[in-house]
Order: C-alpha cells, then sequence, then structure tokens
C-alpha cells in the first residue's frame, strides 16, 4: 500500500529547496535532487519538480511569511548551471494517475496563487531571476512573481511547451497569467504557446514575457537592485526594527485508520457513507489580544494554529482519500470566544504578525472552496458558526440547521462577525455573503444588522444563511437523506456542478485558472491524444512517435 502524502515538513528535511537571507531579501533557490521524487519511477531532471517539491516549495513560503518578518522581497532562483526549471516533470505525469495529475496541478496553483496573495495583502514581493533555461511550470511559477529577469546568455528562454510536446495545456495558470496578468497579445502569445524553443533575449521583453533581460556579468546585481526597489514598497517589518519570528513548530497530528485529530480540529471518516466530518473548536482559554501577547503565543496563537491544522487536514483528505466525496462541516464550542479570537486578529492588523496570520486563513478558507468535494455544514447544539467559522458555513453547499422548539437551552445558534464581511474572501475577490446574495443590497443590509446577534435556525432561515432548519422529528431523516442522496450521484457531474455554482456571478485571473483546470485539464489529461498508448505524454522521451486522433471533438 502505497503511505500517505504528508504536507508537513521543515527546512531540516527539505530535499529540493534551499532559502537564505540578507537583510530584507530571501533567496529561495531551486536545487532540485533528481533522485528524491515522491513516487517511484522517474528522476526529476533539469530542475523538474513534483508534488514533493511543491510541498517543500508551500512550507518554504510559510517559513518566510512568519519566521522571517525582517524579509520584504524573496529572489525565486536556481542553483542549476543554465537552467531555472524545466517545469512538471514529465514522466511522472506519464505514470501518475488522472486524479493524481489533477490534484497536484491544484495544489501547484494554490501555491503560485498564495505568492500573488502575498504580494496583494501582505506586501511580501517577489523576483523570478531566471538564470537559466525556464519552460512550462518553471515559466508559470516565475509568471507568479512581480517581476521576472531573464539572463541574456544567447540560449535561456522562457516557454510553455505543454501543447507541441505533451498534447496538454499549461496547468497551473500558465495560458491564463501570460494572457491576463502579462497582456500578451493574443497572436503573439499564441506562437508562443506553439513553440518548443520559447522565446528568449530583447524579444522576450518586448512581448512581455519577462520585464528585463540582463546579461550574464550585471544579471546578479541586476536581480538585487530590482528586489530591493520591491522591498522599498513593502509593508512588512524593516529589517532593523527588530521584529521577532514566529517558529512554525510541527503540528500535533494523530493518524488513525478513520479518524485524523489535532489540538482544534479532528476528521472522522465514515468509509461505509463515503463522508468525512471535519470538526472545528473554538479556542478554550482566553486568546491573547495585545501585541505582547500575540508574539508571547507564537504558533500556538489560537487562529494561527487553528487554521493550520485546518488547512494540512484538507490537504490531507483531499490528497489521500479520494474516495470520501462528502464533508461535514461541524463546529464545537463557545462563540464569543471565536468572535473575541477574531477580534485579536483585525484589532492588531498594523502587526505584521495578525497580517500573516489573517493572511493565512485566508488561503485556507480559499482552499476550501475549490476542493472537489460536497461540502455540506450541521449547525447543531453546542456548534460554534460564528464569525470566521461561521466561513464554514458559507463555504458548503448546503447548511443545514436544527431548531429545537421545546429545548430553547439547547438551540444552536449562528452569529455573524466582522470576518463575514470581506477579510476571508473566496479567489473572486467575493466575501462567500456576497456570492450568495449576487451582491443584492437588501439581503446584504439584513446580514450587516445581524453582525453579533445569536441567531436561531428560524431567524438564519429567514436571512438566507442557511438552506433549511429541520426540527428535531425530521432531522435526523433529512439528513441522512441528503448524505445517502449525494453519494450516490456522480462524482464527476457533481465535481463540475460545485465549481460552477460556488463561483457563479464574479470572474477574475483565478476563478478562470481553476475553471479552465477543472474543465480543460480534465478532458485533455483522459483523451487518447494525451494518455494513450501512443499519445504524448506516454511515449514522451521514449524515442517513439505520437500518433493523434486528428478529429477535432
Amino acid at each position: 500500500m502505497t503511505a500517505p502524502v504528508n504536507y508537513q515538513t521543515d527546512p531540516s528535511q527539505y530535499k529540493h529547496i534551499q532559502l537564505s537571507f540578507d537583510g530584507d531579501i530571501a533567496t529561495l533557490s531551486l536545487n532540485i535532487n533528481e533522485d528524491a521524487g515522491l513516487r517511484p519511477g522517474y528522476k526529476l531532471k533539469l530542475n523538474s519538480y513534483d508534488l514533493g517539491v511543491d510541498i517543500e516549495l508551500h512550507d518554504a513560503l510559510n517559513r518566510i511569511r512568519f519566521e522571517h518578518p525582517e524579509v520584504r522581497a524573496v529572489v525565486v532562483t536556481s542553483l542549476k548551471d543554465r537552467v531555472f526549471c524545466s517545469g512538471a516533470n514529465i514522466f511522472m505525469l506519464g505514470v501518475s494517475s488522472h486524479g493524481w495529475k489533477v490534484n497536484f496541478c491544484k495544489f501547484t496553483n494554490e501555491t503560485r496563487n498564495g505568492i500573488e496573495d502575498s504580494s496583494r495583502h501582505n506586501g511580501l514581493k517577489f523576483v523570478a531571476a531566471l538564470n537559466g533555461a525556464c519552460a512550462g511550470g518553471g515559466y508559470e511559477l516565475a509568471l507568479a512573481c512581480d517581476d521576472i529577469v531573464l539572463v541574456d546568455d544567447r540560449s535561456s528562454s522562457v516557454s510553455l511547451p505543454e501543447v507541441p510536446l505533451l498534447g496538454v495545456l499549461p496547468g497551473t495558470g500558465g495560458l491564463t497569467r501570460v494572457t491576463d496578468k502579462r497582456h500578451v497579445r493574443h497572436d503573439l502569445a499564441d506562437i508562443f504557446c506553439t513553440s518548443v524553443e520559447g522565446v528568449r533575449g530583447q524579444k522576450a521583453v518586448d512581448w512581455r514575457l519577462v520585464d528585463a533581460v540582463a546579461k550574464p556579468a550585471v544579471f546578479q546585481q541586476t536581480v538585487k537592485e530590482r528586489a530591493l526597489q520591491l522591498a522599498a514598497t513593502s509593508n512588512r517589518p524593516a529589517a532593523n526594527a527588530g521584529a521577532q519570528g514566529v517558529a512554525l513548530t510541527p503540528l500535533n497530528r494523530h493518524i488513525d485508520a478513520d479518524r485524523l485529530s489535532y489540538t482544534h480540529v479532528s476528521v472522522d471518516i465514515d468509509r461505509t457513507k463515503r463522508t468525512a466530518t471535519f470538526t472545528v473548536q473554538a479556542p478554550t482559554s482566553a486568546v491573547p489580544a495585545d501585541a505582547a501577547g500575540i508574539e508571547a503565543a507564537g504558533a500556538n496563537w489560537y487562529p494561527l494554529q487553528m487554521v493550520r491544522e485546518l488547512d494540512d487536514a484538507i490537504l490531507h483528505m483531499r490528497t489521500n482519500e479520494l474516495d470520501v466525496g462528502t464533508w461535514l462541516l461541524k463546529t464545537s464550542g463557545d462563540a464569543a470566544a471565536v468572535l473575541a479570537s477574531d477580534a485579536a486578529v483585525l484589532n492588531n492588523q498594523d502587526h505584521w504578525f495578525a497580517r500573516e496570520t489573517l493572511g493565512q486563513m485566508r488561503r485556507t478558507f480559499a482552499r476550501l472552496d475549490v476542493s472537489s468535494r460536497s461540502l455540506f455544514a450541521l449547525v447543531e447544539p453546542g456548534s460554534c458558526f460564528a464569525g470566521s467559522l461561521a466561513e464554514l458555513a458559507f463555504c458548503a453547499d448546503r447548511t443545514y440547521m436544527l431548531v429545537l422548539p421545546d429545548e430553547p437551552e439547547r438551540q444552536p445558534s449562528l452569529t455573524l462577525g466582522d470576518m463575514n464581511f470581506g477579510y476571508l474572501p473566496m479567489v473572486n475577490d467575493q466575501s462567500r455573503l456576497q456570492r450568495r446574495f449576487y451582491e443584492e443590497a437588501a439581503p446584504m443590509e439584513a446580514a450587516r444588522a445581524a453582525v453579533g446577534r445569536a441567531l436561531d435556525g428560524d431567524a438564519a432561515l429567514a436571512l438566507g444563511l442557511v438552506t433549511a432548519a429541520p426540527d428535531d422529528i425530521d432531522w435526523d431523516d433529512e439528513i441522512r437523506m441528503v448524505v445517502e442522496e449525494r453519494a450516490a450521484m456522480s462524482p464527476d457531474a457533481l465535481t463540475g456542478l460545485e465549481a460552477n455554482l460556488r463561483f457563479a456571478q464574479k470572474e477574475n485571473m483565478l476563478t478562470r485558472i481553476f475553471g479552465r483546470l477543472t474543465a480543460w485539464q480534465n478532458w485533455i489529461f483522459q483523451r487518447p491524444n494525451a494518455v494513450g498508448e501512443k499519445g504524448a505524454l506516454k511515449v514522451y522521451g521514449k524515442g517513439e512517435k505520437v500518433q493523434f486522433d486528428m478529429n477535432r471533438v
């Protein structure tokens, strides 16, 4: 049996990435060990990557965010001679299952989106220093950065060769960022994305594929100057400000056959029903609310610890439990404690640590939105769907809230807070309430007027905050039927349905990236032209000629 993928790591375990620090500049260097692939059957040559490399990249970015508050700009480069990164390892893609490929692309997308998120919201800027050939997913990593500098050595180029070489598409936002972000003219983009050799030198600048080129003798100096210029625009603490980083200590996690458990998060799996019940607990003690207190709490500060656990649980379940198609979202504890925790975050946004914690919360809830699972929230006695944890109910495809007309003392409630109004947006930049109500003024104003009130099922239903509010006579049967009905439907159809309904109104670059991944890659990755016996992904590197079915579908 294949060992489950573990998303927890730290720099002492890295096999592919090196970090170094110089004042307000960090350097993240790719030095990928070709013999250290996450799965057997391929070598990671030419700085090509697999999921294991991306897990390290994800962790390294969080180390920079939290452990090095003095860093204002990150230089992403390579330690290999004349090669930056050749992208996702083709042989890994050739031997991987369809589900593995799609999940790999999704996590890779999220990590690159996180680079842009940190630049936009948290003042952490990124320079891609392309010291050699940069292809496919390597160029997509560069595209996520604020600034791209390519060495002008007459041979190094940028390219997206997936269509001519592999019969697939740039799967981690390549096409979308070339057009939406860098505004490459569509006819030039057509040439670029159908050419194997790529574009180099001044032409790459002229086509807007990179921001600058530099001769080898001045390349490092050019990169440093551009990184310093970006760093000067950052609101992160200056290197001489004395800000102390927060060590991201290992999570307290236990994995059993049918259960994941952390300090504040647990996941219980029912394999017969193909469901997983996520339960997020409220703080059980006072959450430090001043700068000194949150610094002293460090990685154990409730909002950060809780959201790191939730993020790890989502990733574990997404990758390792493919047959568990319905996630039931629950909460437990004191709603007032959740609101107090939220206030501690929001009231300290001028402190880098609180800002970074809010960023981690934003990215984690967004990861839940794009997970290919049915999400049902259940509001029951003892729940604490309040403020940030109410976002779990608004992430859900449906939310069911129990009404107890004869037991008012056990009546569950849902409480809105400031966190629900724009601090934790989805990837399309809408709050989940805005998505829910199509930004219509009346329901949004009614929701805003209810902030701080403990709403019972009838009140929440009247405001449109929940899907249904059965009483205790109907509750068990209704939830059972809902779960059984969902489990009987096609997972493929549900994935398409949920992705369309969750992002029903606003589109932006990130929704197009995820939408194209879902539609294009799910289809193209399964076509014989890509993965058939003579498909491009299967015969690449074998000296055999690809055979395409020339019918246009």
